[in-house]
Formats: structure tokens, C-alpha cells, sequence
């Protein structure tokens, strides 16, 4: 039992093929996909989708943002960015979130609070994608 999943972003297209389901972030929580789901349009958060392939291994790409379409047979994901969770930066995640936080605790009038609360977010759930890729490879070690 399988569905098409298409993963794509402006600049490429990320993941394309048949997977067991896939789980993402949508804007009330997380949500699943598998072969017979109900037609959906939703926008997602930052954070990973999860992807089992159909010999059941297990994959997570970042993204920024987007949305998800479920037809049937087909789930498309239009991503505002799209990363292989392995292809992340932690350094930068972490330098990202530190930023953040600073100007969010700075209380100062000329900082955009919305802008500074989705760039920590953003930096959060790629550190959280990160963890879990972290978290597979020592299972699988």
C-alpha cells in the first residue's frame, strides 16, 4: 500500500516517490498521510516532515514552512525551503536561535517581535530535526 509524495521547493525538488505515509506539521498540529486519506489542502509550520519509504526505512527533511495537498494517490508539499535534515547546519541552527532570543529579550522598540519569534521557530525546529536524525543514527549504530 503506497502514495506518491512530491517534495518541492522554489529552488528544487526535494524528495519524489512512493512512501508507506508521511507526517508533517500543519497549522493545528501534526498530521499524518497514507494511502487512502481524504482529500486535504493545509498549510504547514516549520518543523520536519517524516517520510517511511516503502522498504520502511525512515527519512526527515526540514522545511520552512508551506503546504500540503493530499489527492488520491498523490501528496504534494510546496515548501517555502526544503532540507535533508543530514544537509542542516547545526552551528548555524544554534547561532540562529541565539540571535533570536536575544532580540526578543532586548525589549526594544525598533525590533520586529513577529519577525524575531518565526526565526525562532524556524532555528528550533531545525535543531529538533537534527536531534531526530541524531537519535536514528544511534538506534541504527
Amino acid at each position: 500500500m503506497s502514495i506518491h509524495l512530491d517534495i518541492v521547493s522554489a529552488e528544487k525538488e526535494i524528495f519524489s516517490g512512493l512512501v508507506q505515509s508521511v507526517v508533517a506539521t500543519g497549522s493545528l498540529g501534526e498530521l499524518g498521510v497514507m494511502l487512502g486519506h481524504t482529500p486535504l489542502l493545509t498549510g504547514l509550520q516549520p518543523g520536519e516532515v517524516r517520510i517511511v519509504t516503502l522498504n520502511g526505512d525512515s527519512e526527515v527533511i526540514y522545511i520552512s514552512g508551506g503546504f500540503l495537498e493530499v489527492q488520491p494517490n498523490l501528496v504534494t508539499i510546496l515548501a517555502d525551503t526544503a532540507e535533508r535534515a543530514e544537509e542542516l547546519d547545526e552551528a548555524a541552527a544554534q547561532e540562529a536561535k541565539k540571535i533570536a532570543q536575544s532580540k526578543i529579550a532586548a525589549r526594544s522598540s525598533d525590533v520586529d517581535y513577529s519577525k524575531a519569534l518565526a526565526e525562532l521557530a524556524q532555528a528550533a525546529a531545525q535543531l529538533r530535526a537534527i536531534g531526530k536524525l541524531r537519535d536514528k543514527a544511534r538506534k541504527h549504530s
